[in-house]
């Protein structure tokens, strides 16, 4: 790894997902742009931006002297589309992964599924449909549980006709993305819900504080809290584990400034663990949720949960996450997670720490 920066840096990005992870805590605290505004970087927000193209590094990672830490779907789509990037940390925070059906459908367990219509997320327009993918891997994790296979079900896919003929009648823009962060794009807004809801499918999977609360808003049945399962390969999915990543570029060039963000999210990390309350408050912020979905979702214990490393059994799981996103053509070419992981500079800051 180089040690010194071959040019300037003078913006650094930063983007995350909905979910809890030390970053968001980093961000909303001020602590990530504290250390970069004392060596006179500007911290930029991708969410903040006027550009869809810089937006969408979200997803693609094209943006340079960026760095990301959410979902590990659109991470690894990412690195397979041989986008550059490194993985700096993996954080495992355990959600609820609900397999819902309507009371009245007489499915209580997971063998009932077989024969029934599970409902999916279509995204045709998204650059990696992770809402799909997660819907699929949440499903087959369950399935195993039982010695069922996804052929067992008949999988549907979902939309809301009323946002598909408001698009026709260029109502709604092509461009429009103010669903970005909320998992979806307009023009499949809560479309396996409503499916569910109006009796075109049998059962649908949610996950995260939203799934707890539209379990008990809906008065839906939860099948199975896959998320609780004992195996954590089975539980992992897109936020298990979730991936902190930076352009490799970044990281050769500028590995002072990478360490801040590392850093930054430990501290964060280390703080949520002695002030229980604030975190809950501060992850129901970064979910978009009421403060009292987040210890459902993500237990009573959600801040000690967060912690960013390279544990074995993560390292693992985003192996097996990523054989699942290619086996079912998510992404374009197999990966191996071992060559995507740079653990240096969090192994010194571990050290550090220690000394």
């Amino acid at each position: 790894m180089t040690t010194a920066s071959s040019s300037p840096l003078s913006t650094v990005w930063y983007t995350r997902c909905p979910v809890p992870t030390g970053l968001g805590i980093a961000i909303q605290k001020g602590w990530l742009q504290q250390k970069f505004e004392a060596d006179q970087i500007e911290i930029k927000s991708l969410r903040e931006s006027n550009s869809k193209d810089i937006r969408n590094s979200h997803f693609n990672h094209n943006l340079q002297n960026s760095v990301r830490h959410g979902g590990s779907i659109p991470a690894i789509w990412a690195y397979s589309s041989q986008k550059n990037t490194k993985v700096i940390g993996l954080s495992w925070a355990d959600e609820a992964q609900l397999l819902l059906t309507r009371y009245d459908t007489g499915i209580k367990t997971v063998e009932d599924l077989q024969g029934k219509r599970f409902g999916l997320p279509h995204n045709q327009d998204a650059l990696v449909d992770f809402s799909r993918a997660q819907a699929i891997r949440g499903l087959e994790n369950s399935l195993k549980t039982v010695g069922l296979t996804v052929d067992a079900v008949e999988l549907v896919d979902t939309q809301r006709q009323d946002i598909v003929r408001a698009k026709a009648q260029e109502l709604l823009s092509d461009n429009s993305d103010s669903s970005f962060y909320g998992a979806r794009n307009p023009l499949n807004a809560s479309a396996e819900l409503v499916a569910l809801l109006t009796g075109q499918v049998d059962a649908i999977f949610l996950k995260g504080a939203l799934a707890i609360q539209i379990a008990q808003d809906f008065a839906l049945h939860t099948i199975i809290d896959i998320g609780a399962h004992p195996d954590p390969i089975l539980r992992s999915n897109n936020g298990t584990p979730r991936t902190l990543t930076v352009d490799t570029e970044f990281l050769q060039q500028h590995p002072a400034q990478v360490k801040h963000i590392i850093s930054s999210v430990l501290e964060a990390e280390q703080w949520s663990h002695q002030h229980p309350q604030e975190t809950l408050q501060y992850l129901a912020q970064e979910c978009h949720s009421a403060d009292k979905w987040v210890p459902i979702a993500y237990g009573e214990d959600a801040h000690l949960k967060l912690n960013t490393n390279f544990d074995e059994t993560s390292i693992l799981a985003l192996q097996d996450l990523s054989d699942f996103l290619y086996r079912w053509k998510f992404i374009p070419n197999p990966i191996n997670v071992k060559d995507w992981l740079a653990p240096e500079l969090y192994q010194s800051l571990a050290t550090e720490s220690a000394a």
